[in-house]
C-alpha cells in the first residue's frame, strides 16, 4: 500500500509539471492575468442633436388638381343642434332636496279620489288616466313614468315630442321615450312652473295623438278644504259637482275645436 501510494504521488507530481510547462508555452498565465484586469471603457457614442420639428401645414398641400381650386378644409369640431322641435328654455334653480315635504297618506288618497272624480266627468272619447305625484316626479330627477298599457295602446311606438296643455291654455313640449314609457326632457319645466309637490294628482287626457290636456288637483287644496270649518259636506259636494261640470264643458269645447 505504501509503495502504490508513493507511486501515485510521483505520477501526480510529474503530471502537474508537464501541465505547467504547457501553460507557459501557450502563455496561458498571461492571458488569465489580462482577463482579470479591468477593461478599458468604450468611447461614448456621439448623439446628434435633435432638430425641432415644425408643424406641418396640411392645408397648403393640395396635390390633387381636382381640389386645388377649393379652399382648405376645416377639421374643427362643429356643434350639432339637438334633434326634435325647439321648445322652451328654463333657467330654474335646483331645489333644496333637504327640505322635502311628504304628503300624508290621507291627503294623498283624498287627492287621488278627487282626480278620479274629475276623470269621470271628462269626455269618454278621449282616453285619460290619473297620475299621483311622487318626490321623484317633482324634485331631483324629474322623471315621469306613464302607465305602460296606456302608452302601448294610445301613444306612438317611437320617441316623440309630446305637448302638455295646462288649464290656462299654456303649452309645454316634453320628450316621450318609448322604451322607458315616460316623459323626460321638458317635464321638469312643467313641474316647476306649476309648482307641483308630492301628493298632487294629475289627470292626463289625450286630446290629440301627441297632445295631453292636464288637470291638476292640489294636495294642499285638499288640506285647506278639510281644515276650513265654514265648509260643510254639502258645500264640498256642490263644489266638486261644479268642478266636474266645468271640466266636462271644457272637454267638449276641446273636442269641438
Amino acid at each position: 500500500m505504501v509503495v502504490s501510494k508513493a507511486a501515485y504521488e510521483e505520477c501526480r507530481r510529474k503530471r502537474l509539471e508537464e501541465n505547467k510547462k504547457r501553460m507557459e508555452e501557450l502563455n496561458l498565465n498571461k492571458l488569465a492575468q489580462a482577463l482579470h484586469t479591468s477593461p478599458k471603457p468604450s468611447p461614448m457614442k456621439r448623439v446628434k442633436p435633435r432638430t425641432p420639428r415644425h408643424p406641418l401645414d396640411l392645408s397648403a398641400v393640395r396635390r390633387s388638381s381636382r381640389v386645388a381650386d377649393k379652399p382648405p378644409p376645416n377639421y374643427k369640431d362643429v356643434p350639432i343642434e339637438p334633434l326634435g322641435r325647439p321648445g322652451r328654455t328654463y333657467n330654474y334653480r335646483r331645489r333644496d332636496l333637504s327640505n322635502r315635504v311628504y304628503a300624508s297618506d290621507e291627503d294623498r288618497e283624498y287627492a287621488h279620489e278627487r282626480a278620479e272624480e274629475v276623470q269621470s266627468g271628462l269626455e269618454p272619447d278621449f282616453p285619460s288616466f290619473v297620475k299621483p305625484m311622487l318626490q321623484s316626479h317633482v324634485t331631483g330627477g324629474f322623471w315621469l313614468g306613464l302607465p305602460v298599457q296606456f302608452c302601448k295602446t294610445h301613444l306612438p311606438n317611437h320617441d316623440e315630442m309630446i305637448i302638455l296643455l295646462d288649464e290656462d291654455g299654456n303649452e309645454f313640449t316634453t320628450k316621450y321615450l318609448v322604451e322607458k314609457t315616460g316623459l323626460s326632457g321638458g317635464w321638469r319645466g312643467f313641474a316647476i312652473d306649476h309648482q307641483l309637490v308630492d301628493g298632487d294628482a294629475l289627470v292626463f287626457q289625450l286630446i290629440k295623438p301627441t297632445k295631453f290636456k292636464v288637470y291638476i288637483i292640489r294636495v294642499n287644496q285638499v288640506e285647506d278644504s278639510l281644515e276650513d270649518p265654514d265648509v260643510t259636506p254639502l258645500d264640498k259636494e256642490s263644489n266638486e259637482d261644479a268642478d266636474v261640470t266645468h271640466l266636462d264643458i271644457s272637454a267638449k269645447r276641446v273636442r269641438a275645436e
